[in-house]
């Protein structure tokens, strides 16, 4: 399996050179490994490419599923949520994915483009759920921040402080420049980068809904809307937020050397990591399994698998693959994912999904 992060933000002009990398890969795994199917048109192994965030859940399931079927170990790819979608819709030859996860839903017009590329039946499997959260240094006293200081920290642009109808550069340098109640702190943002579903869903449900909270903005979300989403959600690129890429390692160490640094984060790696960082509360909520899964923290999110069922029966595993994802001792309440911080649909959401997935029941939007 291919290392998280080593692939991301791809773009359209993209796709044929990572199918070609892709065809190149199996073609040495055929030379070097014996009983390798025929890359014309089946191989004897998965190709799995998508979010980062999900990333991590998807391996503990290939581990658990490879010790039980003795199968020949997938090819995964980190390439982000909006790179996976738009590998997996390019087609549906031996050398495109069989298999995307995504930590937002797929949009129509991925669906679409799917479906001119003959991707035609997708089963869309909801595996749970999950948090974005700001997180700090567990060592520096923890900031209590509300959607409207998160906007106002980060925005390019922002209504004038100085109380004119205009909209100025972002003058801010200091969380105390934002909200009088906030600490002298430098205002540092390591975050993701475009293409990536955490930062897709960061500027939906934070920096858009921080903006509904200045009157001059929500008037333009009224008179117009695209103009609003467009103002609310362009980031800062002076310095205060820093696309710090899909190396949520490397990420973690910067928040241990800098802290005052903040890093926008999925809540699985905050579960994973609360040992050396903490959460930062949003609109006095801290982020953790319970406030997620009733809904109460308010930047959360579902995630999601995509499977192509053209592939079912031809490359082996899928059945295998997806069976063990939905079994109860891995997505159920106490299963091995919600260890390493996957939140648990209800009991009869997870039981309506997973006979989605034994009847291989296509989605449509």
């Amino acid at each position: 399996m291919l290392h998280p992060g080593w692939m991301t933000n791809l773009t359209g002009m993209e796709i044929n050179l990572m199918r070609a990398i892709n065809g190149l890969l199996a073609a040495l795994v055929a030379c070097v490994l014996p009983g390798t199917a025929s890359a014309e048109l089946q191989r004897d192994y998965l190709m799995i490419v998508g979010s980062t965030t999900v990333y991590p859940f998807s391996t503990l399931v290939v581990d658990a599923y490879l010790k039980q079927s003795g199968a020949r170990s997938p090819l995964i790819q980190a390439t982000g949520s909006g790179g996976g979608l738009m590998l997996f819709c390019a087609g549906t030859g031996a050398m495109d994915p069989d298999i995307t996860y995504a930590s937002r839903r797929i949009r129509k017009s991925e669906y679409d483009s799917c479906q001119r590329n003959g991707v035609k039946e997708i089963i869309e499997v909801k595996i749970g759920y999950d948090g974005i959260v700001l997180a700090q240094s567990g060592k520096t006293p923890s900031l209590k921040l509300v959607l409207k200081d998160i906007y106002t920290a980060l925005g390019k642009e922002i209504p004038d402080p100085g109380g004119t109808d205009k909209m100025v550069p972002n003058p801010h340098k200091t969380w105390k420049d934002v909200n009088g109640e906030l600490p002298e702190r430098i205002i540092e943002v390591l975050g993701p980068s475009r293409g990536s579903g955490t930062r897709t869903i960061f500027t939906n449900l934070v920096m858009e809904d921080g903006c509904e909270h200045y009157q001059r903005l929500m008037k333009l979300k009224h008179e117009n809307r695209l103009e609003f989403r467009t103002t609310c959600r362009r980031f800062r690129d002076d310095g205060a937020y820093i696309q710090a890429g899909e190396d949520d390692s490397q990420t973690i160490k910067n928040l241990e050397t800098n802290r005052n640094a903040l890093a926008i984060l999925s809540f699985g790696v905050l579960e994973q990591n609360s040992d050396r960082i903490q959460g930062v509360s949003i609109d006095g909520v801290i982020p953790d399994f319970d406030t997620i899964a009733d809904a109460s923290y308010p930047v959360s999110r579902p995630l999601y698998l995509y499977v192509k069922k053209a592939h079912v029966g031809e490359i082996p595993g899928i059945r295998e693959f997806l069976a063990e994802f939905t079994s109860e001792k891995a997505w159920g309440k106490d299963g091995y994912l919600s260890e390493h911080g996957l939140v648990p649909m209800r009991d009869a959401e997870r039981r309506k999904v997973a006979d989605t997935v034994k009847n291989l029941t296509p989605m449509s939007m």
